[in-house]
């Protein structure tokens, strides 16, 4: 078993609460929290459902403190444990409830907790069922002499994932039904249920208050403390070997079938897995047969008017929602590499249906439906993730269905889009970006302040863009449509995009022709232009840019998003929301950027194994921050330290890629 630790994790705070799990229910709804227990994040809860999928995050179910009264041969005389932790804003961590903690392994991707309670072992595992609102809280009394009792306070809440709630004037209406309560919090607000199979449920009303979130605080966050409502007191009594169920979920007849839910939700993950194995037509190694079931937790539905059954990608957990850009990078790896085609074309046909002036959109608001367009280079991996589709599945039909919108997206290109975005008709490469807007992918932006605007020609984009003008003619001689116009524009941005090579230092320029010049600055942007399937540079030029990168930006986790050696480099991520971003694409590492860097040095140097021994720091690294997935960013400094989301979509997509890649070229070699 790949994520399993005992009291050497458990037992010690401090390394317990910074590793965290996450459950998720593939409409945009999860469950997340810390093997210890504690609320660190405003983003912890048991039950986050997606009320308007994949969107409307709203905290339902925060927690359950359990209390057990055992004492190994008589019912309801001995003694009172208390499984639970909290900290207070006053200061203390009580009641210590790790001290219990003989385990915490993954089954899947479902927690369980091992209590050890004099001789008795106590499970609890935390599942949410697909396509539902629903998560499952399941306990099991492993081993014991005789019965234990248990008791649980049900803390609710009905809020935003992105906020905190103080203690108000709710009045909540918590009233029974069969087998359980059904909760509304406010008027107006959607009710939820609390059930359970066999637990005696008493309604309750109190506010308990100050709730310390850690991880806010150093986040630099103002609202660091939160208050919940003690809505419920659970309590059944468990035999050796009997299991209590606990439901929370917005549907009012969830199944109660505690152990026909968890077989569900292990045969899903088994398909899963089944279907990763057909694609790659072996069984797969432990790393990559857990990557498979982290990538389906970014898989959501996105409805539309179109289809009811569209699909999209959450860009990262705990609180992104689906990005335009992230969705096409991780698509490949999320969906290609794990036999999951269906999926992929699902997504390709939802975003066509948003794309307008040539742009898909770069994210979809949490509030309100209107998307926003503020992406160069989004539309451009849009692209790259059709041609990674038909490479996959050879599929003509979706090629021929797609066609018309790309074509559609290089005109709009061609001639000018939103931001100041055209294609020079000087030297054919593409420019963006005009004051107060951040349109790559290095996008931080505090208030007015774009940390890195990167206005003028950005050498990412242009190396999508010469790669898109190729895929287009690639497809256009497919489909029996005139190729040559997309031919002659890749010449002319091949050839303009000689003016990025800084012949004395080795490597590109990061942007040219900008308000101030050139940005000579060493970033990892430039490894596009080897990565990808068309490279407009020379050999010798391919090599020299990849051993540059090598050796200023790689990492053991990554890659920096900036060169050391850089008077603006920052080291550290953190601090609050300004100095975040501040460091956010100058300097910090980002575990996405692996999967370029193994791409190029694997078309430079043609050696897979050495290639893909890049990436061997990051499975280990699932065993931390987020267990059993890859994070969002590290620290530029070493020792690296995870920050950011801790889990990441395209983090885990690219490792996947990356995988495969180098998997298909050993088997050539």
């Amino acid at each position: 078993m790949l994520f399993d630790f005992g009291r050497e994790v458990c037992g010690n705070l401090a390394v317990a609460e910074r590793r965290e799990w996450l459950c998720t229910n593939g409409i945009g709804g999860f469950a997340a929290g810390t093997i210890a227990g504690l609320l660190t994040r405003r983003y912890h809860g048991l039950l986050f459902a997606a009320l308007r999928p994949p969107l409307g995050r709203t905290l339902l179910l925060t927690k359950l403190d359990e209390t057990a009264e055992y004492d190994g041969i008589y019912p309801n005389s001995g003694k009172f444990h208390r499984l639970y932790n909290n900290r207070w804003a006053s200061g203390p961590v009580e009641p210590n409830g790790h001290f219990y903690l003989n385990r915490f392994h993954l089954e899947g991707t479902i927690p369980v907790w091992t209590f050890g309670i004099a001789n008795a072992l106590l499970e609890k595992r935390v599942w949410m069922a697909p396509g539902a609102n629903t998560t499952y809280i399941q306990y099991r009394l492993a081993r014991a002499t005789g019965p234990l009792t248990l008791e649980a306070k049900a803390f609710v809440n009905y809020r935003d994932y992105h906020s905190t709630t103080m203690m108000n004037d709710w009045e909540p209406l918590i009233e029974p039904v069969a087998q359980g309560l059904r909760l509304q919090i406010f008027p107006g607000a959607t009710p939820f249920y609390l059930l359970s199979d066999k637990a005696e449920m008493m309604p309750q009303f109190d506010w308990y208050e100050e709730f310390f979130l850690r991880i806010e605080e150093e986040r630099g966050q103002n609202d660091v403390e939160e208050d919940h409502i003690y809505g419920a007191l659970l309590r059944a009594t468990l035999r050796p070997g009997e299991a209590l169920t606990v439901v929370a979920s917005t549907e009012a007849a969830p199944n109660l079938d505690g152990d026909a839910a968890y077989a569900a939700r292990q045969a899903y993950e088994q398909a899963l897995i089944a279907q990763a194995e057909a694609q790659q037509q072996r069984p797969l190694p432990p790393h990559i047969r857990h990557l498979t079931l982290a990538a389906d937790q970014f898989v959501v539905q996105r409805p539309t008017a179109q289809d009811a059954h569209g699909r999209s990608i959450i860009a990262g957990y705990p609180w992104f929602s689906d990005w335009g850009r992230d969705t096409m990078i991780a698509l490949p790896g999320l969906t290609l590499v794990t036999g999951r085609p269906d999926v992929a074309a699902s997504i390709l046909r939802t975003y066509a249906q948003f794309v307008d002036m040539g742009m898909i959109p770069n994210r979809f608001p949490d509030v309100g439906e209107r998307p926003e367009y503020n992406t160069v280079d989004a539309t451009l991996w849009y692209i790259q993730a059709i041609r990674a589709y038909h490479a996959a599945t050879g599929d003509l039909a979706l090629l021929r269905e797609l066609f018309p919108t790309l074509q559609t997206i290089v005109e709009w290109h061609r001639r000018g889009t939103r931001y100041n975005i055209y294609a020079d008709p000087q030297d054919g490469l593409l420019h963006a970006g005009e004051e107060g807007v951040q349109l790559t992918w290095m996008d931080a932006k505090v208030n007015d302040w774009v940390v890195t605007p990167r206005i003028g020609k950005p050498v990412e984009v242009n190396a999508l863009w010469y790669n898109a003008l190729h895929t287009l003619a690639d497809f256009a001689a497919l489909l029996g449509e005139e190729a040559q116009p997309y031919t002659e524009m890749a010449k002319k941005a091949q050839a303009g995009f000689g003016r990025f090579w800084q012949a004395d230092l080795g490597y590109c320029y990061d942007v040219l022709d900008g308000p101030d010049g050139h940005d000579g600055s060493l970033r990892p942007n430039q490894l596009l232009a080897v990565s990808l399937s068309y490279s407009p540079l020379s050999a010798a030029q391919q090599r020299s840019l990849v051993d540059a990168c090598a050796r200023h930006l790689l990492t053991a986790h990554g890659l920096r998003s900036l060169s050391p050696d850089d008077k603006t480099y920052i080291g550290h991520y953190g601090g609050d929301q300004r100095k975040r971003d501040a460091a956010y694409h100058q300097g910090t590492v980002w575990g996405w950027l692996i999967g370029p860097f193994v791409s190029a040095h694997l078309r430079v140097y043609q050696n897979p194994t050495e290639a893909f021994s890049y990436v061997q720091p990051l499975l280990h690294h699932m065993a931390d921050h987020g267990v059993g997935s890859i994070s969002e960013i590290f620290d530029g400094n070493a020792p690296f330290t995870p920050r950011g989301c801790f889990a990441q979509a395209w983090s885990v997509a690219e490792v996947l890629r990356v995988w495969q890649e180098t998997e298909e070229a050993l088997r050539t070699k």
